[in-house]
C-alpha cells in the first residue's frame, strides 16, 4: 500500500528515491575503464518534509578482467588498485551489495524506484549502468537515464558548480585532502543535495 502523505519521500520526487552515488574510476570511458570505488547514500525525509542523508555503504572494487586503467586517472584520485593491503571486492559482489540495499530502501520508503544523485551525475550513472550490464544484473533499482545532478543544482542555488566551492557556499565543511574518495565525495554530495532541496522548501517551492 502506497503512503499518501505529502511529507513522505514517495510523494516528493514522483515516486523516486534519491540515492547519492559516487564512483572512482580508472578513466572516463564506462565501457572500458575500471570501476575502482563506489559509495552510496540513501536520502531520507523527516516528518516535516526536510531531507537528510541516510545510511552509507562503500566498497573498493577489483578491476574487472581486461579493464583499462589510465595512469593519469589513478594519479589524480590517489588510488593504487593493486596495493597488497587494499581490501577490494569483485565488481559483481560490490554492485549487488549496493543494489540490494537500494532496493530495500526503495521498498521501505514506498517509492517506485531509485534515481541517482551525483556531482556531474551522468558520469556516475554511466559507470553504474555499465557495471550492471557487465555483471548481467537484472534487478537494477536505478532509473536508466534520469538523475539529479548537484553540479547543475548548485549552479542554480549558489552560483558554483565545483563540489568544494558549492559546499563552501552552502556552509558545508570540505577537506580537499579527503576529496576524490568515493566515500567522502558521496558524503559531501549528499549534504549538498539536501541543503539545496531543503533551501527550496524553506523558500516555499514545495510544501
Amino acid at each position: 500500500m502506497r503512503v499518501d502523505d505529502s511529507h513522505s519521500m514517495a510523494s516528493r520526487f514522483r515516486g523516486f528515491l534519491p540515492v547519492v552515488i559516487d564512483v572512482e574510476t580508472g578513466g572516463f570511458n564506462a565501457a572500458t575503464d575500471a570501476l575502482l570505488e563506489i559509495a552510496a547514500t540513501v536520502i531520507e525525509m523527516d516528518e516535516s518534509g526536510f531531507v537528510h542523508p541516510g545510511p552509507m555503504e562503500s566498497y573498493h572494487i577489483k578491476p574487472f578482467e581486461g579493464a583499462n586503467i589510465e595512469q593519469a586517472a589513478i594519479d589524480f584520485i590517489g588510488i593504487n588498485p593493486f596495493h597488497p593491503l587494499r581490501i577490494a571486492y569483485p565488481e559483481e559482489d560490490a554492485i549487488n551489495k549496493i543494489f540490494r540495499s537500494v532496493r530495500k530502501a526503495v521498498k521501505n520508503q514506498n517509492c517506485n524506484r531509485a534515481v541517482l544523485v551525483g556531482h556531474n551525475a551522468a558520469f556516475d550513472l554511466g559507470f553504474v549502468m555499465a557495471a550492471a550490464e557487465r555483471c548481467d544484473i537484472k534487478r537494477n533499482p536505478f532509473h536508466p537515464f534520469s538523475c539529479f545532478d548537484t553540479a547543475t543544482l548548485a549552479g542554480l542555488a549558489y552560483g558554483q558548480t565545483v563540489l568544494a566551492k558549492a559546499c563552501a557556499e552552502a556552509g558545508i565543511d570540505f577537506d580537499k585532502y579527503e576529496a576524490h574518495s568515493a566515500r567522502y565525495d558521496t558524503e559531501k554530495t549528499a549534504d549538498l543535495f539536501c541543503a539545496i532541496v531543503n533551501r527550496w522548501k524553506e523558500l516555499g517551492g514545495w510544501l
